[in-house]
């Protein structure tokens, strides 16, 4: 079930007025926790460096965040229980499908749930002077990839499928950086490329004489985001007013994904994660003007779905006391379980199977059992 943000947005302003009454109960944290994050210096880290700081302020719990600049990095202290929380990225996703990095035979999909995470919008930008101006007409042009950066490169794709297209459809141009890739643009090597509304490069090409364009995708088609959530099922239409060529007066529906995701392992405590959203939701006053995106861990925005992973019980509880949570965002939630759980009955069916092979055997079987378990739903 697709679960376009922009409609979330207008009702969660409505409910800021009406929202049932939260219980009275003091929030309860441990004194100490452990986070995991993004290398010192990513957004992800001063994200959750501000959060700390107001958990520190109000409550007196004493948090410790342990960057890595791995996938595999943030998820294993997460997963070993050497950390309580984690503040990820599309490996959130990745870690419950299976794939990439976890595809191995020592990992497989991962019993992940979400708490909350704050929507990131991300689109599909072309040089002006390309004339591509539907999503149709990318088939045959030039498209910017970057080498060994599947978080990119899924989204991307899934833009793709929106449009009915693959990357046989195009001339993919595979970069060696993300830099590279996102300048390629303006150094007349590539057509498109996706990323995120506000790095420096899509500023640079909206300055240069080739210019900018974002190619819309309109929320209510149906039949295009159905294709789109079978590639990746944690997009949601959004409409953003800030970025190169983007403004108030000129706005642009793409999509929105969550970084950070607030990630805790699916058997981890519903009273301990319920006051973890408690927490957030409470100290947001203290954290919200840390950084330009801070506003967006409003609880109405950053408690909703389309979202990497199922949402824990104990924030699902949490948001239906403040009358956030909804029937359609409970057949959302049941949708994204019932996806992983096939997922996590698939993988030692594929492991049984490839017993004695190699591993290039093995990634063959289990993407072949993996596509079994999705086909079946």
């Amino acid at each position: 079930m697709r679960q376009p943000l922009t409609a979330t947005l207008c009702s969660a302003a409505l409910a800021l007025g009406i929202s049932a009454p939260v219980s009275a109960a003091e929030t309860e944290l441990p004194s100490t926790m452990t986070w995991s994050s993004y290398d010192v210096g990513s957004a992800g880290y001063a994200e959750a460096s501000a959060i700390a700081d107001a958990f520190g302020k109000k409550y007196g719990t004493r948090i410790r965040i342990q960057p890595s600049g791995s996938a595999i990095g943030r998820l294993q202290p997460l997963l070993s229980g050497r950390a309580d929380v984690g503040f990820l990225a599309t490996e959130t996703f990745f870690a419950a499908e299976g794939v990439h990095d976890f595809s191995t035979r020592r990992w497989g999909p991962q019993d992940l749930r979400a708490i909350a995470g704050r929507p990131s919008s991300i689109g599909i930008f072309t040089a002006a002077d390309a004339n591509i101006k539907t999503m149709a007409d990318l088939k045959g042009r030039r498209f910017a990839y970057v080498a060994g950066n599947p978080s990119i490169n899924v989204k991307c794709d899934a833009f793709l499928a929106f449009a009915g297209l693959t990357r046989d459809d195009l001339e993919a141009v595979m970069f060696p950086t993300y830099a590279s890739a996102m300048s390629s643009l303006a150094r007349n090597e590539a057509d498109a490329s996706c990323t995120t509304t506000t790095p420096s490069h899509v500023y640079e090409l909206a300055e240069s004489p080739r210019g900018i364009r974002w190619l819309e995708m309109d929320p209510n088609d149906t039949e295009a985001w159905d294709k789109l959530n079978k590639v990746a099922p944690f997009l949601a239409p959004y409409e953003e007013t800030v970025g190169a060529g983007i403004s108030e007066a000129d706005p642009v529906n793409i999509v929105a994904y969550r970084y950070p995701v607030l990630a805790v392992r699916a058997d981890a405590s519903a009273d301990e994660v319920y006051s973890m959203l408690k927490a957030l939701d409470e100290t947001y006053p203290m954290y919200k003007d840390a950084t330009a995106v801070m506003p967006r861990w409003n609880i109405n925005l950053s408690g909703v779905p389309s979202i990497d992973v199922p949402f824990h019980d104990g924030a699902i509880r949490y948001l239906e006391e403040k009358g956030i949570w909804t029937e359609d965002l409970q057949a959302w939630n049941d949708q994204r379980t019932e996806r992983l759980n096939a997922l996590l009955q698939a993988w030692p069916q594929a492991v049984t199977a490839s017993e004695g092979k190699s591993d290039d055997e093995f990634a063959r079987i289990w993407e072949h059992h993996r596509q079994q378990a999705l086909n079946s739903l």
